[in-house]
């Protein structure tokens, strides 16, 4: 298992190496919804492709350095697993299918909710939520609220979308949520080969199902699903798991907030999806909530 220095001050400013990897990371991050969006195929495949190329480059790493841990798993640590990998498809599968259906920007700002839910989800659990939790809550609802009100006028496509993205979120939360019944006990690289895995196998099956195209693409289609396995996907993923080695999961969480005015940023500069400017105090309010609920603990 990976060492991992715990910091006592969860807002103390990372070090500067970590900060840099940060900036990396939500760069890399930022790239997926703008590339799942402009990819010429179906974003269900996308997302298929995406953890299956993430759980290919990772096997080889598995195989040499974690072959005994895959091994020894327990069934409860696989099942807890592959019912972590299952939560990761669906978040995937609603997320990247919002992006076809609504603007870059509003999905992402609704997935990003996944702090909110988590919280939901440990307070169902029995966890008690500080009070700056919920006021948290209360204003990132209230951005939700706001931002599909906007893009109901818009379109009924629009509106969709801003739900699956909203989805994405559940699932996400879900996802960590599970994830972080195991983490502990398990290595980063082999759980992120079964989860993968699962994820990519569950997606699979999601795309025969909808007899979705999976192969056949144009070389810059492929291109797209190449970059964002490479950047978002292990890149991105993998440098924000680094960060927590020496860096407090609230700064860490505060640094995925980033990727929404990335994202935005460059689907602006390179698709053309200008967000109407009633849709950015709405976002900034959605992002606001989710900022308090991530540093209330």
């Amino acid at each position: 298992m990976e060492p991992r220095t715990i910091r006592p001050d969860v807002v103390a400013r990372p070090p500067v190496p970590d900060l840099l990897l940060l900036l990396l990371a939500v760069t890399a991050a930022s790239t997926a919804a703008p590339l799942t969006a402009a990819a010429a195929a179906p974003a269900l495949a996308v997302a298929f492709w995406r953890n299956a190329l993430g759980a290919a480059a990772t096997a080889p790493v598995a195989l040499h350095r974690t072959r005994p841990e895959l091994a020894g798993l327990s069934r409860r640590q696989l099942l807890l697993m592959l019912g972590a990998g299952t939560f990761l498809a669906a978040h995937f599968g609603t997320w990247m299918v919002s992006l076809t259906l609504t603007t870059v920007a509003s999905a992402i700002a609704m997935t990003a909710t996944q702090p909110v839910w988590a919280a939901l989800f440990a307070r169902v659990r029995g966890q008690r939520l500080p009070a700056r939790a919920w006021l948290g809550i209360l204003v990132a609802v209230s951005g939700v609220v706001t931002v599909t009100g906007i893009d109901l006028t818009i379109s009924a496509s629009a509106l969709g979308g801003d739900l699956l993205a909203l989805a994405g979120g559940v699932f996400g939360a879900a996802y960590v949520t599970a994830g972080g019944e195991i983490r502990g006990r398990v290595s980063t690289t082999s759980y992120t080969l079964v989860c993968y895995s699962a994820a990519a196998a569950a997606l699979l099956v999601g795309c025969l199902v909808g007899g979705l195209q999976l192969t056949g693409f144009d070389a810059a289609t492929w291109l797209m699903i190449v970059a964002i396995a490479a950047g978002p996907q292990l890149l991105g993923h993998s440098l924000f798991n680094r960060a927590l080695r020496t860096t407090s999961p609230t700064i860490v969480s505060l640094g995925t907030l980033f990727v929404t005015p990335g994202a935005a940023l460059i689907a602006w500069a390179w698709l053309g999806q200008t967000p109407p400017l009633t849709l950015l105090p709405a976002i900034g309010l959605l992002l606001g909530g989710v900022a308090l609920v991530v540093t209330s603990r």
